[in-house]
């Protein structure tokens, strides 16, 4: 199975900018040794089961809920019976079609 997560999160009531929080789930997210891309608006990591997923957003949540009263987040999930690997398989597969991206 593979279960790609697309997800943001971030604390409210915060100002402008919340990089400094948003840098807490990254570290965690790249220290949990699941293959992820950053993107400027979301994140996207795959894990092998639906509760792997859910259990990062989990954690991730973990990295900032004592900062803060508030925080919003937005998840999209692509489930996928018998395959590994989608996050590259996926580009590869519309790189095959066009040529190289930009990713």
């Amino acid at each position: 199975m593979s279960v790609i997560l697309e997800f943001a999160m971030f604390p409210t009531g915060k100002g402008e900018s919340v990089s400094a929080e948003v840098s807490k789930i990254i570290k965690f997210i790249d220290q949990s040794g699941y293959p992820y891309q950053l993107t400027p608006m979301a994140t996207i990591i795959e894990t092998d089961t639906f509760p792997e997923a859910l259990k990062l957003v989990e954690q991730a949540y973990e990295q900032i809920e004592s900062d803060t009263e508030r925080v919003y987040s937005v998840m999209k999930f692509d489930i996928r019976k018998g395959k590994l690997g989608r996050m590259k398989q996926k580009i590869q597969s519309i790189e095959s079609k066009i040529g190289s991206v930009r990713t």
